[in-house]
C-alpha cells in the first residue's frame, strides 16, 4: 500500500510532467533489434497480427491499473506487476505493464478523470463508463481497435463476445470503427429469496412459491420469534423483517443484493430499465402504472413491518451484520449471496441454515426478470500507442489460454483457494459466455454426479468442483465450500429452470438530455420512491413525481431513446 501511495502521489504532484516521465520511459523495449533482421521483423509480423504469437522482445506498456484492498488477496510478494497473470502473459507473448498509477475504487475514477481531463492517457486503461468511452473518442485520445479484434482476439473469446449478440460491439463501436473492448456482464438470472431454513422448520413453515407466501413466512419470523433475539426496551421485536437497500431496484441488472426487483416484477414493473410495453412503445420502467401498482404494495409491506422499518437507516454493512448476527432471516438477493454475506453468517453459526427458493412472479408459475447492461467497463488504448493489439492479445490469454490451458497449474489453482480478486489481473475485466453460469453449473453438476471427468474440467470450473465435492463428502465442511456449493449448485439449479423468462432492458447508452438531466432526474425517482414507500408520501404522489419527471427532461430523453432505437 506505501508504493500505492507514493505512485499515486508523484501523480498528483507532479500532475502532467511526472506522468509523461513515467510514459517516456517506457515507450520502446531496451535493445530495440535492427528492422533489417528478417527473422525478427517475421516474428514481430506474427506477434501483431495472432492472438498469442509472441513479440521476439519483451515489449513494456504503460498502464493505469485498477486495485483492490488487501492487495487483491494476494499471496505474499506478489504485485500488480508481479504476480501469477503478469508472469503467463509474458511467457506467452512477452509483453509487461509498467504501471503509471495504481488505485481502486473511487480513487481509480479520479485518476482516470484526471489522465483524461489532461489528454494523457497511459498506454492501455480501462475505464468504467460509456460516457468515458464516448469523451475519448470525441477528443480523439484512443485508438481505433478494429484490426486488433479482428486479428488478436481468439476464436473462443469472439463466440463469448458473439453470445451477447449484437449489443457489445454496438456498445464500443463509432462510426464503424471498433473504439474499446468490452468486458462482458454473464446472465445472473432473477434474484432468489433467502431464507433462515431452520426458523422454517422449527416453526412448520412450508417452502415458498409465491410472494404471498414469502410475507407470511417473514411475519412469523418476527411474531414467533425462532431465532430467540427477544423484543427491545418498548416491546419491539428485534428480529427485523426483509432486508432492503435504499437503492430498492437495480440500475443494470439483477446482480445486487437486498433489492426489490422481484416484487415489482410480480407487477409487470421493471423500474431504472428501458423496456417495451404492450402497446409496442419504449418507456422507461420507474414511471408506468405497473410501477405504482408495485409501490403501492410495497409500502403496504413496509406498513405491516414484513420489509425493516428501519431500512432507510441502514447501510449495507449494517444489513450484513443483521444478517451475520442472526437479527434478520430473509432477503432477496443473487445466486452468489454465499460468498457475501451468508459465508460470514455461517461460519458465526453452523446451525444457520440459509436456502435459496425461486419466486414466480406471473400468474402461470413463471418467473420474469430483466436482462443486464452487458458490459460495465471498457479496455481503451491511447492513441499512437506503436502496439494496440497488446490489449486484444492479453484479454485472449487471460479469458482463453490461461482458464483452458492452465487447468493443472498449481499457482493458479492457489490462485482460487486464495480468493485472488479479479483486480490481480493486469486489465481488471471479466470476459466469458452470456450463459457462463448455466454452463459452469452443468458441468459441475455432471461431475459431481459422475456423468463427467474432473479433468474435463477448465481452471474455474474444476476449482469450484474440488470446493463443491469437499462440502458433500467433508464432516467438517468449511463456509467457504458451503459457499461455493450453495452458490454454484443449489442457487445455479434454481435460476437454470426452464420456468424463467427474461424481459429485455432496451437501452444503455447515454442520450444527449441524459448527459445534464439525468442525475437529477435519478435522484428524484429515489426520493419519490423512498417517500411513497416509507409512508411519508401516499401513492398519489406518485402520480406528481411522474409529471415532474416528465417536465424536466424526461419526456424529452424517453423520445431520444425511442428515436435511437428505430
Amino acid at each position: 500500500m506505501n508504493r500505492l501511495k507514493q505512485t499515486l502521489k508523484k501523480c498528483v504532484a507532479f500532475g502532467v510532467t511526472g506522468i509523461m516521465l513515467i510514459l517516456a520511459g517506457c515507450k520502446s523495449p531496451a535493445g530495440f533489434v535492427s528492422n533489417d533482421n528478417e527473422e525478427y521483423n517475421a516474428r514481430m509480423e506474427e506477434a501483431r497480427t495472432t492472438p498469442f504469437g509472441a513479440y521476439p522482445e519483451t515489449i513494456e506498456y504503460t498502464l493505469g491499473k485498477m486495485t483492490s484492498v488487501n492487495n487483491s488477496n494476494m499471496p505474499e510478494n506478489d504485485t500488480y506487476t508481479d504476480n501469477a497473470y503478469t508472469r503467463y502473459i509474458k511467457s506467452v507473448i512477452n509483453v509487461q505493464n509498467v504501471d503509471v498509477f495504481e488505485a481502486n475504487d473511487s480513487q481509480y475514477d479520479t485518476n482516470v478523470s484526471m489522465v483524461i481531463s489532461m489528454g494523457s492517457l497511459p498506454d492501455i486503461m480501462v475505464v468504467s463508463s460509456q460516457d468515458e468511452v464516448e469523451q475519448l473518442v470525441e477528443a480523439g485520445l484512443i485508438e481505433d481497435l478494429t484490426e486488433s479484434y479482428n486479428n488478436c482476439i481468439s476464436d473462443r473469446i469472439r463466440k463469448m463476445y458473439e453470445s451477447y449478440g449484437d449489443s457489445l460491439k454496438d456498445m464500443v463501436t463509432y462510426d464503424g470503427k471498433i473504439m474499446a473492448l468490452p468486458e462482458t456482464n454473464i446472465t445472473d438470472g432473477p434474484n432468489l429469496v433467502w431464507l433462515r431454513k431452520d426458523w422454517m422448520d422449527k416453526l412448520g413453515l412450508s417452502e415458498p412459491h409465491t410472494i404471498d407466501d414469502v410475507v407470511n413466512i417473514v411475519k412469523h419470523f418476527i411474531s414467533e420469534d425462532p431465532g430467540n433475539n427477544g423484543v427491545d426496551a418498548s416491546g419491539k421485536p428485534n428480529t427485523v423483517g426483509l432486508a432492503v437497500d435504499t437503492d430498492v431496484t437495480g440500475e443494470c441488472g439483477y446482480s445486487s443484493e437486498f433489492l426489490l426487483d422481484i416484487i415489482f416484477a410480480c407487477f409487470g414493473a421493471y423500474p431504472k430499465q428501458w423496456i417495451m410495453n404492450d402497446d409496442g412503445e419504449i418507456v422507461y420502467g420507474s414511471v408506468t402504472n405497473e410501477a405504482k401498482e408495485a409501490l403501492s404494495y410495497i409500502s403496504s409491506l413496509y406498513n405491516q413491518g414484513v420489509i425493516d422499518n428501519d431500512f432507510l437507516l441502514r447501510t449495507s454493512t449494517n444489513i450484513c451484520e443483521l444478517i451475520e448476527n442472526g437479527l434478520c432471516g430473509s432477503f432477496f438477493g443473487p445466486w452468489w449471496a454465499p460468498n457475501n454475506p451468508l459465508a460470514n453468517a455461517v461460519s458465526r453459526n453452523p446451525d444457520a441454515d440459509w436456502q435459496p427458493y425461486l419466486i414466480a412472479t406471473d400468474s402461470d408459475g413463471t418467473t420474469s426478470y430483466h436482462s443486464q447492461n452487458p458490459c460495465y467497463k471498457y479496455v481503451v488504448v491511447r492513441k499512437g500507442y506503436e502496439h494496440p493489439e497488446i490489449a486484444a492479445k492479453m484479454i485472449s490469454v487471460m479469458f482463453d489460454k490461461v482458464r483452458f490451458d492452465c487447468t493443472d497449474s498449481e499457482e493458479f489453482k492457489n490462485y482460487y483457494q486464495l480468493n485472488v480478486e479479479p483486480t490481480a489481473r493486469p486489465l481488471s475485466i471479466n470476459v466469458d459466455y452470456n450463459n457462463a453460469l448455466s454452463i459452469c453449473y452443468r458441468n459441475i453438476d455432471a461431475t459431481i454426479s459422475g456423468r463427467k471427468n474432473p479433468d474435463s474440467l477448465e481452471l474455474l470450473e474444476r476449482s469450484f468442483y474440488d470446493a463443491c465435492s469437499e462440502y458433500i463428502k467433508n464432516a467438517n465442511k468449511t463456509s467457504t465450500q458451503w459457499a461455493a456449493y450453495m452458490s454454484r449448485i443449489k442457487a445455479c439449479s434454481l435460476i437454470a429452470q426452464d420456468n424463467i423468462k427474461v424481459v429485455d432492458s432496451l437501452y444503455f447508452k447515454t442520450t444527449d438530455t441524459m448527459k445534464s438531466h439525468w442525475w437529477r432526474l435519478k435522484a428524484k425517482e429515489k426520493e419519490a420512491y423512498l417517500k411513497i414507500i416509507s409512508g411519508e408520501e401516499d401513492i398519489s404522489y406518485f402520480d406528481r413525481f411522474v409529471k415532474e419527471w416528465n417536465e424536466q427532461g424526461g419526456q424529452t430523453i424517453t423520445s431520444e431513446v425511442s428515436e435511437s432505437m428505430k
